[in-house]
């Protein structure tokens, strides 16, 4: 059931990463700008951070196996049918549609792991999900290069339709069809559409607005926000199955400060993660292959770490492994200010490993968490804003690399993300040392 779940997992984040080296193929074979093609980017950040969620949401109501198998098969159809796009707008469609069918893995995958092993944390399950997730996401780049060397940018889609077939085989035959979670939502009846696009008008502009930061339209955005925010609360709190549930939150304020503290650390990560490649090529003169080689210590150090965070969870629930991630990214930040252009290889290595090791404690920790604090009928839809919070906390990391970077990459402009980086950090050992033991345990349908 684990691997079944595991590779479907691994789609969302691999095809978000695998498409970055092909924009420019893309360009070149439809005849559009760089800048125009980066809607395959835009298009699948949009559609996930608003259709995890709203996947999770359906995997309450209809069932979690129902909705991860439709989910994976609707991703093996798309994928071979992308390559035939007969235009740039097609192929953008294509992409959308290929989010939203592999958001279904992560929150579906949750609610079935919640079904079988009850309220127990499985430290060990949720390990191999946030392994893989971290894993396909880093190679995905490299992965998607020998495919596009080898057979050009269709076969980047085309990949996907193996990994799908034998994720739908495996889940046939091992993952079980438990009841919806959310036995008094009513099924289909249940689905908030509404709610669905308040949330979608409320959130899209929050993400446009950070990339945009600065700009007129970015400021529009900002003067969305509000309004969008305010119908989605008066809708939600009167309907009794809403989509964003705020008396949920309201009764387990937990839950939010989950979310918070899971874009916080996203937000550390991809600032580290994004930011500096560009300061080694840009300032310290590295080619693009070495500054990839040394980066590579960011999200290769935690599948080795990883276990040693799970054990922690298991021994100790999820303050002590947040903290310790906490004071690694806090370490991190603080080398990071040590950098100069003639730093030595070794410096920078050391940098990357330490970084590198919150990622497997944070991930780990804050993924127990949420299981421990979310009531059953709801774990789906929680997992699925879980995503979502690390979409908002990754546009958070390249709206300030670009203001920042916005005249080219410098060393006081990396000392200076970095500053911020450690300030954050020190916030987070703060609210990982003051989490409550009692959030540890699950608690129960209300």
């Amino acid at each position: 059931m684990l691997v079944a779940i595991a590779l479907g997992v691994i789609l969302n984040p691999l095809n978000s990463s695998m498409i970055a080296v092909a924009l420019v193929a893309v360009h070149d074979d439809f005849h559009v700008s760089i800048g125009t093609s980066t809607w395959l980017v835009s298009a699948f950040y949009l559609v996930g951070a608003v259709g995890q969620p709203l996947m999770g949401r359906l995997a309450d109501l209809l069932g979690g196996r129902r909705v991860f198998i439709s989910g994976i098969a609707l991703a093996a159809v798309v994928c071979a049918l992308a390559p035939l796009s007969p235009s740039f707008g097609w192929l953008v469609a294509a992409r959308a549609v290929q989010a939203l069918a592999t958001s279904t893995a992560f929150p579906a995958g949750l609610g079935l792991i919640r079904a079988a092993s009850g309220h127990r944390v499985p430290a060990s399950a949720l390990a191999l999900l946030s392994v893989a997730a971290s894993t396909s996401a880093a190679l995905g780049p490299t992965i998607g290069g020998l495919l596009l060397a080898t057979w050009g940018w269709q076969a980047i889609f085309l990949i996907n339709v193996p990994v799908t077939l034998t994720c739908i085989a495996l889940a046939l035959r091992w993952v079980p069809a438990p009841p919806p979670a959310d036995t008094a939502g009513g099924g289909w009846a249940g689905i908030d559409a509404p709610g669905v696009i308040l949330f979608a008008a409320t959130l899209t502009p929050i993400l446009g607005a950070l990339l945009e930061a600065g700009t007129t339209l970015g400021w529009i955005l900002v003067a969305v926000v509000p309004v969008a925010a305010v119908l989605l609360a008066v809708r939600e709190l009167r309907y009794p199955s809403p989509f964003f549930d705020i008396r949920l939150i309201m009764r387990h304020p937990a839950i939010i400060s989950v979310f918070l503290q899971f874009a916080a650390t996203t937000f550390l990560f991809y600032s580290f993660f994004f930011g500096l490649p560009i300061w080694l090529e840009q300032v310290a003169g590295y080619d693009p292959r070495a500054a990839g080689l040394l980066i590579l210590p960011l999200t290769g150090i935690a599948i080795v770490v990883t276990p040693i965070a799970s054990r922690l969870v298991e021994r100790l629930g999820t303050r002590v492994p947040l903290v310790i991630g906490s004071v690694f990214m806090l370490a991190g930040s603080l080398l990071m200010l040590t950098l100069t252009p003639g730093a030595g290889i070794w410096l920078v290595l050391l940098s990357c490993f330490v970084l590198g090791v919150p990622n497997a404690f944070n991930n780990l920790g804050l993924q127990a968490a949420l299981y421990g604090v979310t009531p059953p009928e709801r774990i789906s839809w929680a997992a699925g804003q879980f995503q979502t919070f690390r979409y908002v906390g990754a546009t958070l990391a390249g709206a300030v690399l670009g203001s920042v970077f916005r005249g080219g990459a410098t060393t006081s402009g990396l000392h200076g993300i970095a500053a911020v980086l450690a300030l954050v950090a020190a916030a987070l050992i703060v609210a990982s040392a003051l989490r409550e033991r009692r959030r540890d345990a699950p608690v129960v349908a209300t």
